[in-house]
């Protein structure tokens, strides 16, 4: 179904949120968005298709996967998924949504309501909704509000901040998950300090090197000067050496 830019500009934050947390961590893990997940053999046609998903580890044959048929063998249902709620279809998000994972088999499934459109018969409007799956297999709905919440697939804390989803490694949201674009910031910023201590270093060499040669030249100065007055002492000693001489035989021809 067609969707507004403000719901597709949510759901790219989110991706590229876990996109980035994945890479971050070489867990396996791969990122989808609106893939299929078919797991009644007998209708291969139904299904669900989250807004985005987590496959943990992802299969080898990710990057052209169509479809996740959950009876084929190697292939398992999402640990996580994201349903971001559109003004189309906002009962669907606060009412049923949850029985299809459920039936999936999904650890845990996010509903985020960026726009606030959730009815209010039904509560709403509220930013999050998380859905758990508990030690007995029964998937239930853990959280209902605009609260922060915690992960336990993602091991992380899931908040709200107008109509963005924010991850983070604490409650208070003060070690934020980057995006892929962060990270690239980051990644660029880094490289760009490398390039400039770089800099720095070769500038360091080189003056050093300058240093170096100014103090080669410098000695080599000095030790053409002792060597130049070395020998005009010589030359000033053998010349008063000669008239000494000189003045010797002058001397014994007078006597």
């Amino acid at each position: 179904m067609p969707e507004s830019t403000a719901h597709d500009a949510a759901l790219n934050h989110i991706y590229s949120l876990l996109v980035a947390w994945a890479a971050r961590l070489a867990n396996g893990a791969r990122i989808a968005r609106n893939l299929a997940f078919r797991w009644l053999p007998e209708h291969p046609k139904t299904g669900l298709d989250p807004d985005v998903s987590i496959l943990m580890p992802g299969p080898a044959d990710f990057d052209d996967l169509a479809s996740v048929r959950l009876w084929e063998p190697g292939r398992a249902p999402p640990p996580f998924a994201v349903e971001v709620v559109s003004g189309g279809h906002p009962y669907k998000d606060y009412a049923r949504v949850h029985e299809g994972y459920a039936a999936m088999g999904v650890a845990e499934l996010l509903v985020f309501d960026p726009m606030l459109f959730g009815p209010k018969a039904l509560g709403g409007p509220v930013a999050l909704q998380l859905w758990q799956r508990d030690v007995s297999g029964a998937f239930e709905r853990v959280h209902f509000g605009n609260d922060p919440v915690y992960s336990k697939v993602l091991d992380a804390w899931i908040s709200a901040e107008g109509r963005q989803l924010r991850i983070s490694d604490d409650r208070a949201a003060t070690r934020l998950w980057p995006t892929q674009v962060d990270e690239a910031r980051r990644a660029a910023a880094a490289a760009r300090g490398e390039a400039a201590q770089a800099q720095a270093e070769a500038e360091r060499s080189k003056a050093e090197a300058e240093r170096s040669k100014a103090e080669a030249e410098r000695s080599k100065a000095e030790a053409r000067a002792l060597r130049e007055a070395r020998e005009r002492e010589l030359s000033l000693r053998q010349e008063l050496e000669q008239k000494i001489r000189e003045l010797e035989a002058l001397g014994r021809k007078r006597s």
